[in-house]
């Protein structure tokens, strides 16, 4: 099974966001279980959230700007046999709505599943406040909790099929912009499984949410399948070709360690990559797991503790070191510290 879209390398290559495949996943979800039902803060189109408002309204509840309040209102319906899936934008659930997931959500272990959309710095023109750069670290440190950040709009719908058919609380991180497709309708998709997405032998490159596409792109550049001129970056002439192998960690929380020290044993050095704090999210969680699994040295892609700005996505990324060229940066790095 051919793990990547074959077209993904082209100039062409389709985009949507990965919140489409959660709207998509709530239909499909509220289809197969009549228990599954879905609250939302005001921001039901933005979510994704209307196609099953509308399919199923019995079954939807508009709590209005009241993110504590939907926690509650979530934990009660699913102390009843119910399957609630709460949705705003990331910075208001779980930003906001922290200590209602703590307390209300985790420490009585409910069923709830929380969708954080716009997450990440490429929310754009929205600025620092709506840019949600630390809510992997703050769910992932719950007792409990699943943390999920699928790549693309497929594994956004399998990841929401997957947390409906999950007992306990799950976080699940979408991204507001188009992104490309990544993956395929048949590509495997499990809690707690982190996947080899290409092979290499030289350094491995871990990455979550759409930011993997960067990290593919990059595995081309250091492979010489795609030369110098279409990235603005000093390869240096003995660096090349490297073998990048790239692993796809939709579940950061729990973490497969079993594929990543396997990976690791064999190439000896780490990128990590993802569009939030490279403190407490997948870089901290893979830092951790390799310090007492099979230390290496590391180099973390994402952003340096500090908040984001206004602008475009692309040149945010750019402008904040997470793209292509800066994967490809932090590889040379690492492999002069692996050396």
């Amino acid at each position: 099974m051919n793990y990547l879209n074959t077209n993904l390398y082209k100039k062409d290559v389709e985009q949507i966001p990965t919140r489409n495949g959660y709207g998509d996943g709530l239909v499909l979800a509220g289809e197969k279980d009549p228990n599954v039902v879905v609250l939302c803060a005001d921001l039901t189109e933005s979510t994704r959230s209307l196609a099953f408002a509308k399919k199923f309204p019995e079954r939807f509840i508009q709590v209005g700007v009241a993110e504590q309040n939907m926690a509650g209102v979530a934990v009660g319906l699913a102390v009843e046999g119910k399957i609630p899936f709460i949705s705003s934008y990331a910075v208001f659930s779980p930003g906001r709505n922290w200590d209602q997931i703590r307390v209300n959500v985790c420490y009585n272990n409910a069923n709830v599943k929380i969708a954080g959309a716009h997450a990440g710095i490429s929310v754009g023109p929205d600025g620092a406040t709506h840019q949600a750069l630390e809510d992997i670290a703050i769910t992932r440190v719950l007792p409990g909790m699943t943390v999920l950040v699928p790549c693309d709009v497929h594994e956004a719908r399998k990841a929401t099929l997957a947390a409906a058919n999950h007992k306990g609380p799950v976080y699940i991180r979408f991204a507001r912009e188009k992104t490309p497709v990544i993956t395929t309708e048949k590509t495997p998709f499990e809690i707690g499984k982190a996947y080899v997405a290409r092979e290499g032998k030289d350094v491995t490159v871990i990455a979550c949410g759409p930011l993997l596409y960067e990290a593919l792109m990059a595995a081309e550049i250091l492979s010489k399948k795609i030369y110098r001129d279409r990235i603005s970056v000093n390869l240096q002439r003995y660096d090349l070709p490297v073998s990048v192998e790239i692993i796809n960690c939709p579940t950061v929380k729990p973490l497969d360690r079993k594929t990543i020290v396997a990976s690791v044993k064999k190439t000896g050095a780490v990128v990590t990559v993802e569009e939030h704090q490279v403190t407490g999210g997948l870089g901290g969680a893979v830092c951790e797991a390799l310090a007492e699994e099979y230390p290496v040295p590391v180099i973390r892609v994402g952003m340096r503790d500090m908040f984001g700005e206004s602008g475009e996505p692309d040149e945010l990324l750019t402008k904040y070191g997470m793209k292509a060229k800066d994967i490809v940066m932090a590889v040379q790095k690492v492999l002069k510290k692996k050396r």
